[in-house]
């Protein structure tokens, strides 16, 4: 055992750390790499938190929403009032139907294109506007999921703590066989 000390002391120096400095040039530490993941995480979180902070909204961007939400319901509501229309004054009917026959096809493809342009992009900002809240809530918390130095929110592992008595009966039945 003398030996093998002396001959490893003389490669890579005396003690153990010296023997992990020179292994470390080879191969990457473990307990680096996670500590540096760690910091990379919490940079992330932190550009995340600064980023999709939430401001206050005004009453002119509170309008703008209020008046981008009835397009669908007045598309509905009007396709509505059309069929109603037809059963009631069919003669009135057929005459609008005849005014929408003479439309050129251009122009239908040219409203097709700005109706679906206008809800792929309600649907892109809605999306848009999920991501930011969810990443804004994430952010909100640090990465070993403590909030203000108290301990992380434990989940019941009982169905009977959600109120589930149903899936309690079930487990119960379960430990039973």
């Amino acid at each position: 055992m003398g030996l093998i000390e002396r001959l490893m002391g003389g490669l890579f120096g005396p003690g153990c750390g010296a023997l992990r400095d020179t292994v470390e040039v080879f191969r990457e530490s473990a307990e680096g790499r996670a500590g540096r993941a760690h910091a990379l995480r919490e940079a992330a979180l932190a550009q995340f938190a600064a980023e999709f902070a939430q401001s206050r909204r005004g009453w002119f961007d509170r309008l703008v929403d209020g008046l981008n939400r009835l397009p669908r319901p007045a598309m509905a509501l009007g396709t509505l009032g059309l069929i109603g229309a037809a059963m009631v004054d069919p003669v009135w009917f057929s005459e609008r139907m005849q005014g929408l026959a003479l439309i050129p096809e251009p122009l239908w493809w040219l409203m097709g294109a700005v109706v679906s342009f206008y809800f792929g992009a309600r649907a892109q900002a809605k999306g848009q506007d999920f991501q930011r809240s969810l990443a804004a809530t994430l952010a909100a918390y640090p990465a070993g999921g403590a909030v203000d130095g108290k301990a992380p929110h434990k989940v019941p592992a009982t169905a009977a703590a959600w109120g589930n008595a149903a899936l309690a009966d079930w487990r119960a039945e379960r430990r039973d066989e």
